[in-house]
C-alpha cells in the first residue's frame, strides 16, 4: 500500500511539475529554407549577430525557439545570388498553443517556470520561402525614363521638349 502511494505521488509530482508544451511540443524546430530561384546562398544569424548557418537553398535547418526566460529567439536570414537583389527575411517565433495547456495540465509551475525556461513555450514556422528579384543593371545602351522639372533641363535641350497637355 505504501509503495502504491509513493508511485502515485511521484506520478502526480512529475505530472504537475512539468510544462504542457515541454511534454507535448519541443524547443527545436526544423525550418525549411527555400528561394526562387534555388541555389541562393543563405546566411542565418541570430539576434546577437552570431552566424548559425551558411549554405545554399533549399536547406532544412534545425533552430532553437527560445533564447532565455520568457524570451524567444529571432533569426535574420539573408539570401544572395549573382544577378539578383539580396533579400533579408526574419524568422519570428510565436507562442506554442500547447503552452496554454498548462491551464489544465502543467499548472503555474509549467506556465511560469518550466515552459519559459526550456523555450518550449515558443514555436517557429516550418518553412521560409523567398522570391528573389532580378537585379536591374543599367548600361549605356539602356534608355531611362527620368521625370524632372523644367528648371532641371539644360537650356540647349529645351528646344527638343514636347508639350503633352
Amino acid at each position: 500500500m505504501r509503495k502504491r502511494i509513493k508511485i502515485i505521488c511521484v506520478v502526480f509530482l512529475a505530472f504537475f511539475l512539468t510544462g504542457c508544451a515541454s511534454i507535448i511540443s519541443k524547443n527545436m524546430y526544423p525550418v525549411s529554407i527555400n528561394s526562387t530561384p534555388t541555389g541562393a546562398t543563405v546566411l542565418i544569424e541570430d539576434e546577437d549577430g552570431k552566424q548559425i548557418y551558411k549554405g545554399k537553398t533549399p536547406a532544412t535547418i534545425t533552430l532553437e525557439a527560445g533564447k532565455s526566460y520568457f524570451d524567444a529567439r529571432e533569426y535574420e536570414v539573408t539570401f544572395s545570388l549573382i544577378g539578383y537583389e539580396n533579400q533579408i527575411a526574419v524568422i519570428k517565433p510565436k507562442i506554442d498553443g500547447w503552452y496554454f495547456g498548462n491551464i489544465l495540465i502543467g499548472g503555474l509551475i509549467g506556465m511560469l517556470i518550466v515552459d519559459p525556461i526550456t523555450g518550449a513555450m515558443w514555436k517557429l514556422p516550418s518553412d521560409l520561402n523567398v522570391n528573389m528579384a532580378e537585379q536591374v543593371s543599367l548600361n549605356k545602351t539602356d534608355q531611362i525614363l527620368r521625370i524632372v522639372t523644367i528648371d532641371q533641363v539644360p537650356q540647349q535641350m529645351r528646344q527638343h521638349l514636347v508639350k503633352i497637355n
